[in-house]
Order: C-alpha cells, then structure tokens, then sequence
C-alpha cells in the first residue's frame, strides 16, 4: 500500500491465522499487526499523505509517477499480457492495474482491511464520495499517447476487475477462502515489506504469492528499500527494512527467473517514509518439472 504502495501497503496480515502464529510474537514486540492495520488504517489519511497527484512536485508524486511509468513498460504494447491478474494487496489504490487493463481480461483487486476493500469498490461501483483518480489516470493515459481517452480508461478498468477480495500473504493460499485458477500475473506493489516481520516471513510469503501463478506466469512487485515504518496521518505502520539483494535472493529463491531488476534511488519524504531506493522487479515462474 504505501504505493504502498506503500500504497497498496498494505493490510495484508492475519495475525489470528495458524501461519501467522510467528506473526504473533513478533507483535508483541511492537510490530504492527492485522488487528491494528483493521482498527488504524485510515484509507483516506493514506491518500492524502501519498497520493495527492495535483501537480505540484513531491517526492510521493514521483514515486507515483515512477511506478505508473514502470507498469506502463511492463504491461503496455508488446510487453506481459493473459487472461488473469491478481494484484495482492492493493490497499484503496487503484493506480497500479492502469497499465494491466488493457492486457488482461479478468483482474483481481485484494486487500487484508475492510475499509480498504470498501474504498476500493466505491471507486468501482462510481459511488458518491469516491476517491478521485482523474489525475493519475490522465497521467497513465498521457503515457499510453493519449491523455484524452481516460474516461474511456477508467470505464475499462472497472470492466475488467471482477472481484475484489481479503488477503493474507502469510497463507498457503493467500486468498482463502476464495480459490481463483492460478493466474497468469500477479502484481503486489509495495505491499510486501509492510505486511512480512522478517526477512524469513518476507521469503514464505513469496512462496505463497508463487503457489498463485501458472508455470510461467510473471510476478510483477515493487519493494521499498531499508523502510522500517510509515506514517498514515499521526499513526506509524510498521514494516520490514529490506536490501536490493536479499529481495533478489528472495525472488529467485521462491521459484522465479529475474527477467527485470531495476534499482532506483526514488525515495518518500522523510517525514513520511524513510526509505533509501525502491526495486522494481518483473519475475516469471519457473515451469513445472
């Protein structure tokens, strides 16, 4: 969620759940878990703080336009495409599928909190106070070469996004009870490092996120670098500071081939997440033996 992603941060913890039960410790020793992220986690101070895109400069606009321009890349003409996509914790963004909807026909939208699961379907279902993404999608459209055709985009959007669903990457199935055919890509931005303790919970829950993927599907993340926690309004968010190589070691260490590793130095305002670089990666999965 802080685009994460952190937006998309996401809520993606059960801690109640038997595979989080190492979830539980580590709470207590001030990480933050799913019963906060349920109680806390306000979607409309998260959108303030980072996805105000009104045009005037910030570091959070950056990194939005960063990962509009990367997903663009991945997903427009000539680049990822298939029938399924399954975007994991997806906190109240909708950004983050633009590129994807044009190239995928069934997309999955989900998220560990009800009020982000909520949020999302406002925007779906056109409901009065929804979250305006006018600008983002102009954005995304200007990319495409043609910043005219965003209401066009938005209504294909909610065309293609059939369900939105609850999430937790710490289960074997991380949509449970729901069971989905696996899918042609998964795409999990910036939400990772805010829902794993560890580095350790962080590797399992790729494992997991892999176990939602045909052979040879495509895992498609972004990871904040070195962020230990993040601001939503006054409250603080928790999460696992990683470095470019052990996400790397990680990736293809959970099944994948790296097809795409880019590092860049994009970075939050300090005051809102103390990050040092984000990694994009586009990943696909090993086939079967």
């Amino acid at each position: 969620m802080l685009g994460v992603e952190p937006g998309e941060l996401g809520a993606l913890i059960r801690p109640d759940s038997k595979e989080g039960a190492h979830f539980r410790d580590t709470m207590k020793g001030g990480f933050t878990g799913g019963d906060e992220y349920q109680k806390h986690f306000l979607p409309r101070d998260y959108l303030a703080t980072y996805y105000s895109f009104d045009g005037s400069p910030s570091p959070e606009a950056e990194m939005l336009k960063f990962n509009l321009e990367c997903l663009h890349k991945t997903f427009g003409p000539g680049g990822l495409q298939g029938d399924t996509l399954i975007d994991i914790g997806s906190g109240p963004t909708i950004y983050q599928v633009l590129a994807a909807c044009d190239s995928f026909q069934d997309i999955t939208l989900s998220d560990f909190t009800d009020r982000n699961r909520e949020e999302l379907e406002k925007w779906l279902k056109k409901e009065p106070g929804a979250y305006d993404w006018t600008p983002a999608v102009k954005f995304a459209c200007e990319l495409e070469g043609n910043s005219g055709r965003w209401e066009e985009k938005e209504e294909k959007l909610r065309a293609v996004v059939k369900r939105v669903l609850k999430c937790d990457v710490h289960l074997g199935n991380p949509l449970a009870p729901a069971v989905l055919p696996p899918a042609d890509c998964v795409l999990t931005l910036l939400a990772m490092e805010c829902a794993c303790c560890s580095l350790d919970a962080y590797r399992a829950a790729l494992c997991n996120l892999a176990s939602l993927l045909k052979p040879g599907g495509h895992l498609v993340t972004t990871v904040t670098l070195r962020l230990s926690s993040y601001m939503v309004g006054k409250r603080e968010f928790s999460c696992v500071a990683l470095e470019k190589e052990e996400v790397e070691q990680a990736v293809l260490d959970a099944g994948f081939d790296i097809e795409q590793l880019l590092h860049s130095p994009q970075s939050y305002s300090v005051t809102n997440a103390a990050n040092n670089g984000v990694c994009f990666i586009v990943a696909r999965k090993k086939p079967g033996p």
